[in-house]
């Protein structure tokens, strides 16, 4: 039942919502406000009815000191006071003219030091039976002892404060109503910028992610919101445009090597008899090979774009080097010098290292004139993997750059030179990924890359 209503109230309206809670707090407040007032002037009107009876007491002992009263005691000018004199034998001695005849009403005893202590008795023989407030105070001399007792009534304070209770429980309610409503106005007109920042931001489609929210001019958590959600536009249309790009890039790499395969064997279907298949075999390898190669790093960028967990396990580093050295070795007739890789382990993808080793070796071999070098250690917790070639180097200028997608250089241009312009950006994707970092310096001649890694 309880999880019910959390759930029905969940789907209330924020302003709904908090206007409810700033009504509940605004009733709490003025009921103990309320509460407070009531408790605080009883007290203080009953302190005065003590007072009252205590000084009536105190004109009545010394008169009895003086001798100067009789058996029958004057009320008070309203005659609602009353008045007993009790000797030591517990017989009234004296009483006041609305007590005359009554036997003994009073049997708590008076103080011997400090001021006497008022009680609440019942059951006096006046009036409606009320509650009266009691107050005893010694008198008479030590032969003679005497008590006088002065009672006076607490009905004008009940009824004082019946009235105040019941106006307070009707002023109440139409007080906390009144401010309720003030709150919903003024929480509605709050967020009424709130309401149209979502209607300027339901307006927004895919295709037009250049538009931006009105910011309002206070500089307030609404303002700020304003500016947070404007940066998270900026960032999608940033990221869409590039994803654009993305895919005209890459369908444009790929219409090459398939324009190139299809013209290749549409003239040989054309021409059979004429068509030499040992010397086209080779070409239509080499556009075959250069296509799976293209499409395995639209792959790998997809996969990196997608943001996947890399599995973060001890990779041994110079185990990867060597063997992408041995593939590399393979394919090129280049000299590759892995005399100056030494042990290191970092924490992360094997797959994706070994991915990142081979990109850089496959770079370096592509602009290298006739040698390359591999060195990887270890300097204060980095793992540093240098790649250098002898070929003719990237300008400062490019070195950046060389790290986005699809980039080519003009010295390096031509698709037939075997690069897609891909391989370098999946080496700073996947550097990036394990917390590392990739950057070109001069190797005079040629371009050194430079890996550094956290080391485990």
């Amino acid at each position: 039942m309880g999880t019910r209503i959390t759930a029905w109230w969940a789907r209330r309206s924020l302003r709904l919502r908090l206007s409810a809670a700033a009504g509940v707090v605004i009733a709490a407040a003025l009921a103990g406000a309320a509460v407070l007032l009531v408790a605080w002037l009883h007290a203080s009107l009953i302190h005065h009815l003590d007072q009252t009876a205590l000084q009536r007491a105190q004109v009545v002992a010394a008169a009895l000191e003086t001798g100067g009263v009789t058996s029958s005691l004057p009320a008070s000018e309203e005659g609602d006071t009353a008045v007993q004199v009790i000797d030591s034998a517990g017989a009234v001695r004296a009483s006041s003219t609305n007590l005359e005849g009554e036997p003994r009403l009073f049997t708590f005893s008076a103080a011997t030091s400090g001021d006497p202590q008022p009680r609440t008795v019942h059951g006096l023989p006046l009036g409606e039976n009320g509650a009266w407030r009691a107050v005893a105070v010694p008198a008479g001399t030590t032969p003679d002892p005497l008590t006088v007792y002065v009672a006076v009534p607490t009905a004008t304070v009940d009824h004082n404060l019946a009235q105040l209770t019941t106006g307070l429980a009707v002023a109440v309610p139409v007080v906390v109503g009144l401010l309720t409503g003030v709150t919903w106005l003024l929480t509605g007109r709050a967020l009424r910028p709130v309401d149209a920042l979502r209607a300027q931001a339901a307006e927004i489609t895919a295709s037009d992610l250049g538009r931006r929210l009105d910011v309002p001019p206070a500089n307030d958590d609404l303002g700020r919101l304003a500016t947070t959600l404007n940066d998270l536009l900026a960032r999608l249309d940033a990221a869409t445009r590039q994803q654009r790009q993305f895919v005209a890039d890459a369908a444009h790499e790929l219409r090459s090597p398939l324009s190139s395969l299809r013209t290749q064997l549409e003239v040989a279907a054309r021409h059979p008899g004429s068509a030499q298949w040992r010397t086209l075999a080779p070409d239509l390898a080499e556009e075959a090979e250069r296509l799976s190669r293209l499409v395995d790093d639209l792959v790998w960028l997809a996969r990196l774009d997608a943001r996947p967990r890399l599995r973060r396990r001890p990779v041994d580093l110079d185990e990867i080097v060597f063997t992408e050295v041995r593939h590399a070795r393979q394919q090129t007739p280049l000299v590759i010098d892995e005399s100056a890789v030494g042990a290191a382990r970092v924490s992360g993808d094997a797959e994706a290292l070994a991915r990142t080793v081979r990109n850089l070796l496959d770079n370096a071999a592509r602009h290298a004139t006739g040698r390359v070098e591999v060195r990887l250690a270890v300097h204060d917790g980095v793992a540093e993997l240098v790649v250098a070639d002898d070929g003719p180097g990237i300008p400062e200028a490019d070195r950046q750059r060389v790290f986005e997608r699809f980039t080519r250089l003009d010295t390096a241009r031509a698709r037939n030179a075997g690069g897609s312009g891909l391989g370098l950006a999946i080496v700073h994707d996947i550097v990036t990924g394990h917390h590392g970092s990739v950057h070109i310096e001069d190797n005079a001649p040629g371009a050194r890359l430079v890996v550094r890694l956290p080391a485990h």
